[in-house]
């Protein structure tokens, strides 16, 4: 993890530690979206039962999208630090001939 003593220096990254638990708190809000989604479309098939087999099938759709689209974007941020760090090697090796 990371100290508290990280947020004052600027040696090391929090954000490669801190990505993962943001990346699950968006897993969890896309499931309880899509879940609210696919419960107003179950309710909506009482009114209309075409209406609310789209709203059922776009909540699903949603949710496999909205989960797969956080997940590329934060292995773009972890992809940005990992740049970073391997630059950071590069500089140093070159620093040591």
């Amino acid at each position: 993890m990371f100290d508290f003593q990280d947020l004052f220096q600027w040696d090391r990254f929090i954000t490669p530690t801190i990505i993962k638990t943001f990346y699950w708190l968006v897993i969890a809000l896309i499931c309880l979206l899509g879940i609210s989604g696919i419960f107003s479309g179950l309710a909506a098939m009482a009114i209309s039962p075409f209406a609310g087999f789209l709203v059922l099938l776009y909540s699903i759709a949603s949710m496999i999208v909205g989960i797969v689209f956080s997940r590329i974007a934060a292995e773009f941020i972890l992809i940005v630090f990992r740049i970073n760090e391997h630059l950071g090697a590069i500089r140093d090796q070159d620093g040591m001939r």
